[in-house]
């Protein structure tokens, strides 16, 4: 019998292969789990009617692997199928389903298009109504072979052919360095298209481009002060002849039924004002004008390199109140991130309003958390009979709705929630016996989901939703065992390196806008800036890509050199404005970076283990000499940090939990200190009752410090606490999304008064990472989780865990059980890959390839 395929080849770190912009796409693909390890494969790529091999290559090589022909041109379009052979089976396997790559418009000269947008005068520092553009066009006539529409925007864009909307991405073409690099998505529009008449157009909307976004409100026209289209339609006949249709002159504007649109302020429609035939033969011309062209460098248009955000679930509202002023208030029973989407009845100018929060205060929407995101939709109806409708251009954060103005009798079917973020691939879950701590790992999920919205945010609802760096350093391990994020991460990172500046500094946040005195001019922050070598190595280590760490290793390589420079002889960072250990607990509500930690300790051991990391790095690049200096350098650091905040006896200069928790998990002492810092550690948390006391650089090192110092059972105590401050606290209070501070809704049901309440922020959610490291068991302990170890250390009461991740190379997964006698476990390890499992009790012992099933009476140590 003929040994399963493999599954169809992916192209870099992409689901869909239309529109890449390389010509020389890396491949993967995972051996079918049956067919045992791979020791060779054969890629076919055929393309323009021939066909090439590579012929059997002897390997287990199947993640990112060199494009194995001839590089593709602009817009050509290849199938590519692979087949495997294993050791047991001299026959290869089935070839897997063939997958299609077709590249965009890789050089600059294969763009004509301009950009196109209202003509019409505006005053910049106004709101301003938002414009559609439109063509009307010939095909010849005779058969289409393929049409092809490039597009992307000064703004944000929805296109439409023929009356049918083009593709299901929302806030196109999303948020990027855009004076460096604006993305384009390539669509298949062949379907759409007919011979002779069509008409091509597009709503427009302002988005991060031009409109008002950052603090205290924000700023507008970030980036210019046009609205326009770019778009590039390609029709190729099937007697090779083409035809195309691009953004220039020739195009028309009208405005929008859109009346107003904002990221932060929401949408106003009048439905009154819209022909839904606008985008056919048929429309009318009254009210176009011809369009106002622009310009743009063609260099700056970029593939993406990740998937767009898609609405990727519905709900349903949960309960709908009625208040006494005649509202309707809908609960949908989760924080997320989207919008409604309604469908209503009555007379023509009936106004409905929406309006949206994330908790309630004495039974109304808490507003005040937003700041100035007023998150307020608007919809005027037509008064032709039931109309369905949804803002296009802005998400809000909510669980909560208000709706004002509902005609005749509210139908809680007629509105549904639409969530919406990056649409990447789920690659981990995890859940217990604790349904307050699978809540919790909900709660992580949901605030990842409603974060990745393009860029990692900090939080999706007030007029913030920035790219704060040091938020995703310490959650990237748990995004990334989550979902497949590499290529949005990837993309980001790439900005990052754009807005670095000359001598090295990393933003505060990316991509850099406007800010508050706080964060300008831009300084150098530990934990923040580090983003540069740690989270470029935390996905090399999940998801293998060498070429990733190769790309982002001079930016890492500039900050390690930058805070070298700042530190001087002495290797201690004691210098400048650091955040330190932001939102400790006990920091002043006016000062949050003021918290027990001396923020220089923070600093310095950064600082150390950025230079370790960056040593990594070089090691795995083959930088030989880059390797050894910042092994070096890191060593040099860590006597610095051990002379300067260490005590003989292990006791630490600032006695806090963050202190010990950060030289301890960084490797910051030597043996004997180690353990007496772990025991103090452990002393400080029993001391509190188990109560959080750490924020955003402590929290997501304690549980693990704690742990590798012989202190299980105090980790495990601080993880089920449902005293305020600590992980269940919010649980208990309801929350659905991790918070932003530790008491964003106090234990009397009031809301924290700081400015920064968010309901919805992943930080203090990176505890993920050790539940599915150390309860739930599955760590990765080589690149592209080449190695894996199954290590469940159970505590607190929890009797069972399933935990399954989605490697580069197939299922991980673990279920374990305490009985009687010990743990009983079921392992899956992935094809081509090397394990190790330790049952407590037990020594390491390795695993092959395949579904185990172990109890720890069978291997328990002698």
């Amino acid at each position: 019998m003929q040994p399963h395929p493999p599954s169809p080849v992916r192209f870099e770190h992409l689901t869909d292969g239309l529109g890449i912009g390389t010509g020389t796409p890396r491949l993967s693909w995972t051996p079918a789990a049956q067919a045992g390890d791979q020791h060779a494969y054969e890629v076919e790529v055929e393309r323009q009617g021939r066909s090439r091999r590579t012929g059997r290559v002897t390997g287990s090589d199947h993640l990112l692997v060199a494009w194995p022909a001839e590089p593709l041109t602009s817009r050509e379009r290849a199938l590519v199928r692979v087949r495997t052979w294993s050791a047991s089976n001299s026959e290869p396997s089935a070839w897997s389903e063939p997958s299609i790559v077709e590249t965009g418009l890789l050089t600059p000269t294969d763009w004509s298009a301009l950009p196109v947008g209202a003509a019409w005068d505006e005053d910049p520092a106004a709101e301003r109504r938002p414009a559609r553009v439109r063509k009307h066009f010939e095909a010849d006539d005779k058969p289409i072979h393929r049409a092809r529409l490039y597009i992307t925007a000064h703004g944000l864009y929805e296109a439409e052919i023929n009356g049918t909307r083009v593709g299901d991405e929302a806030l196109a073409p999303g948020w990027t360095v855009y004076p460096h690099r604006l993305r384009y998505r390539t669509h298949d529009v062949t379907s759409l298209l007919t011979p002779g008449a069509n008409t091509i157009g597009a709503w427009l909307g302002d988005g991060w481009y031009r409109g008002k976004y950052g603090f205290d409100g924000g700023t507008r026209n970030i980036y210019g002060t046009d609205q326009s289209l770019i778009a590039q339609l390609e029709i190729t006949y099937t007697d090779g002849t083409t035809t195309v249709i691009a953004t220039d002159h020739t195009w028309h504007a009208a405005p929008s039924p859109i009346l107003t649109s904002g990221l932060y302020e929401g949408e106003t429609f009048d439905a009154r004002l819209d022909d839904p035939n606008w985008t056919t033969p048929a429309a009318s011309p009254d009210g176009w004008t011809p369009v106002r062209t622009g310009t743009r460098d063609p260099r700056t248009l970029v593939a993406p390199d990740g998937p767009p955000v898609r609405c990727t679930q519905e709900i349903l509202p949960v309960s709908v109140t009625r208040t006494p002023d005649g509202h309707h208030l809908l609960d949908f029973g989760q924080n997320l991130v989207g919008r409604l989407r309604i469908t209503a009845d009555g007379p023509a100018g009936t106004t409905l309003t929406l309006r949206h929060a994330e908790v309630l205060q004495d039974g109304e929407l808490a507003t005040r958390p937003l700041r100035e995101a007023h998150s307020t939709d608007t919809l005027i109806l037509p008064g032709t009979g039931p109309y369905t409708w949804e803002p296009r251009f802005t998400l809000h954060g909510f669980r909560y709705a208000e709706i004002t103005g509902w005609p005749g009798e509210f139908d809680p079917q007629a509105v549904t929630a639409r969530v919406h973020h990056t649409d990447m691939r789920r690659t981990g879950w995890f859940e217990c016996s604790d349904p307050m701590v699978n809540r919790l790992h909900e709660n992580v999920l949901w605030s990842m989901r409603g974060n990745f919205v393009d860029i990692p945010t900090d939080c999706p609802q007030r007029d913030e939703r920035l790219g704060w760096t040091g938020d995703i350093q310490v959650f990237a391990p748990t995004a990334s065992f989550l979902y497949d994020c590499a290529g949005m991460l990837d993309s980001w990172l790439t900005d990052v390196g754009l807005e670095q500046l000359p001598d090295g500094t990393i933003p505060w946040y990316v991509p850099v806008i406007p800010g508050e005195p706080m964060w300008t001019p831009i300084q150098p922050g530990a934990a923040w800036g580090d983003v540069a070598t740690l989270t470029p190595w935390t996905l090399y280590q999940r998801f293998g890509d060498l070429e990733l760490l190769r790309r982002h290793y001079p930016m890492g390589k500039a900050w390690v050199d930058l805070v070298e420079k700042l530190a001087g002889p002495d290797r201690l960072w004691d210098t400048g404005f650091q955040l330190g250990d932001w939102l400790d607990p006990t920091a002043p509500p006016n000062d949050p970076a003021a918290g027990r930690t001396d923020r220089h300790l923070v600093a310095t051991g950064y600082f150390a283990h950025s230079a370790r990391h960056l040593a990594h790095a070089a090691h795995a690049l083959g930088h030989t000499s880059d390797a050894d200096r910042y092994d070096t350098l890191a060593n040099e650091i860590t006597t610095a940090f051990q002379s300067r905040y260490v005590h003989p006896d292990g006791r630490m200069t600032s006695d806090s939990p963050t202190a010990y928790a950060l030289a301890i998990a960084f490797d910051l002492l030597d043996t004997t200190r180690r353990q007496a810092a772990g025991d103090r550690l452990a002393e400080l948390v029993n001391q509190d009752g188990a109560r959080i006391a750490t924020g955003f650089v402590g929290t997501p090192l304690i549980c693990d410090a704690l742990t590798d110092t012989s202190h299980l059972d105090t980790a495990y105590r601080l993880l089920l606490q449902t005293d305020c401050p600590s992980w269940l606290y919010t649980v208990t209070m309801g929350a659905t999304t991790i918070w932003e501070r530790w008491d964003s809704l106090r234990p009397d049901g009031t809301l924290n008064p700081g400015g920064m309440t968010s309901f919805n922020h992943y930080a203090l959610g990176a505890v993920a990472d050790w539940l599915h490291r150390v309860v739930g068991g599955i760590e990765v302990t080589a690149p592209g989780a080449r190695t894996l170890a199954f290590r469940p250390r159970p505590g607190g009461g929890i009797t069972w865990a399933r935990t399954r991740h989605e490697t580069p190379h197939g299922t991980a997964e673990l279920f374990w059980e305490t009985t009687g006698a010990g743990m009983k476990a079921k392992i899956t390890v992935p094809p081509n890959c090397t394990a190790v499992v330790e049952l407590p009790g037990c020594e390491p012992s390795r695993l092959t390839p395949g579904t185990h099933t172990l109890h720890s009476t069978d291997t328990a140590s002698k």
